[in-house]
Parts: C-alpha cells; sequence; structure tokens
C-alpha cells in the first residue's frame, strides 16, 4: 500500500470511527462516564500510547542502522534500501501525527472535564478522542508489520523492477545479454577509477570498490558522459540490483537493447576522453 492510500485509509478509518461512535453515543450509550473514570481512562490511554510509540521509535533507529549497515556491506541493495527507509520515514510520520492528534484530544478532554460536561461538544470529543486512540494503535501495528516484513528487500526490488522494466505484457529478452552488457560496463567503469585513482574519494567499503552509480557520478562531473547518458545507465544499474534481490529473473529485449546501446556509448565517450 502506498503512503497516499495508507494516509486516505487512516483518514478514513477515523471518520468512520468517530462518526458510529458519536451516533451510538447520542442514541444509545453504550457506557456512561462519570467524572473519575474519564479522568482515568484519558489520562491512562495517553500515557500508554506515548510509551508504545517511544518503544516504537527506538525499536526503528536500531532498525535503521541495521539497513545502513547491509546498504555498506552490498552496494547493490542501495536502490531497495533507500526506497525503505523514504517509505518508513513517512509511514513514520503518519504516525507520528495520529499518536500527537490523540494526546492532544486526550489533554482536551482532561481539561473541559467539568465544564459543561454533558453538552454535545464534550461529548463528541470523548468520542472522536477514543477513535483516534484506536486509530492510532491500528497504525502503529500496521508499521510495526511493515518493518519487520522479512522479505521487504526482495518486494521492494520487485517494485522497483516493475517501474524501470513491466515483463507483463512485452517481449522477454535475454537475462544472459543484458548481464553480460551490465559488467561489461562495470568493468570499464571500474578501469576508468583506477586510471585516475578515484578509489580513494569513493565511500569505502569491505572490497574497496566504487560503486557503478557513484562511478558514473564522477563521469558526469567530469564531463565525460552527459546528463541523459548517465541516468540511463544508473536505470540499468537498478534494473540489474533488482533481478539479482527481486523474485522475477526476466528481463524485457527493450531493456537488453538499452543495455547494449549504452554499453556502446559509453565506450565511445571513454575513448574520446583518453
Amino acid at each position: 500500500m502506498g503512503i497516499k492510500n495508507v494516509i486516505w485509509f487512516v483518514a478514513i478509518s477515523f471518520s468512520i470511527l468517530s462518526l458510529g461512535a458519536l451516533l451510538v453515543a447520542i442514541n444509545d450509550p453504550i457506557f456512561k462516564l462519570n467524572e473519575n473514570q474519564i479522568l482515568y481512562i484519558y489520562s491512562t490511554s495517553a500515557q500508554v500510547l506515548a510509551g508504545i510509540y517511544g518503544l516504537t521509535l527506538s525499536g526503528f533507529i536500531f532498525f535503521r542502522n541495521e539497513l545502513s549497515r547491509e546498504q555498506f556491506e552490498d552496494s547493490s541493495l542501495s536502490d531497495a534500501i533507500k526506497r525503505l527507509k523514504k517509505r518508513y520515514f513517512h509511514l513514520l510520520g503518519v504516525v507520528t501525527f495520529c499518536t500527537f492528534l490523540t494526546l492532544g484530544l486526550s489533554n482536551l478532554v482532561i481539561a473541559m472535564e467539568g465544564y459543561n460536561s454533558n453538552n454535545f461538544a464534550f461529548v463528541a470529543l470523548l468520542n472522536i478522542s477514543q477513535s483516534a486512540y484506536f486509530t492510532s494503535l491500528g497504525i502503529i501495528v500496521y508499521f510495526i508489520f511493515q518493518v519487520i516484513e522479512p522479505r521487504k528487500i526482495e518486494m521492494m526490488s520487485q517494485q522497483i523492477k516493475e517501474e524501470l522494466d513491466s515483463t507483463k505484457s512485452a517481449v522477454i529478452g535475454s537475462l544472459e545479454d543484458f548481464l553480460s552488457s551490465f559488467n561489461q560496463m562495470e568493468v570499464i567503469l571500474s578501469s576508468y577509477c583506477d586510471r585516475y585513482n578515484l578509489y580513494s574519494r569513493a565511500s569505502l567499503n569491505t572490497q574497496n570498490r566504487m560503486s557503478v552509480s557513484r562511478a558514473l557520478d564522477f563521469l558526469l562531473r567530469d564531463a565525460v558522459i552527459d546528463n541523459d547518458l548517465c541516468k540511463r545507465a544508473k536505470n540499468l544499474t537498478s534494473l540489474r540490483n533488482s533481478l539479482v534481490h527481486g523474485a522475477e529473473l526476466e528481463v524485457s529485449e527493450k531493456m537488453v537493447k538499452e543495455s547494449q546501446d549504452v554499453l556502446r556509448q559509453l565506450n565511445i565517450a571513454l575513448k574520446k576522453r583518453s
């Protein structure tokens, strides 16, 4: 589910819960709370939710560091992990908004208790606050299950592949030819970096090897290739990585030809520089 869909789902769920609870409270209330019960329930709800949010945030920070470590050890995971980090950050934003909205409503309930506590506005506030509480718990649970999903990298890699090269209605090409073109591209980029001693400026990893995307950035900065060729080569890199870590090992004939064309143009550009 996309972030926009999550936001719409949360908003609709909150609206339905609030409206349903308010209709029940007006027509035939299930519970009639006295002052002490209201103060206890809403103060406890706020404390519980704040505690859950704190634990969730702490766990997420630890998990995000683990993702960064995996990215550091294997640069081919970079695209998928960057997407996952962005998605989790946006989900955490939704969780944070819902949590603080609930805390604010709970504090408002406690503050308003004793001031016309039997009027419609206060009854509405009671039910809206609890609807926000259950909505917040729901989105926190969803966020946690998204984070601990064991196939998250594979699923994100597959999503990237579908965006770059959907094979559902395309002519299937030779995976061997595609990987051969990519490997040749990787070799000539590595040779270029070695020739100009760029490894010392690269982000170090266990193999002391610059990633393809990073090498392409150097070529673009040095005006060896143009922005269009750089973008096309990076798309091929992302596609290759998504094939390695995704579920489908299929590539379209169009992308096979694209890899061969990018390799040819990259060879021409580097020969001109030499």
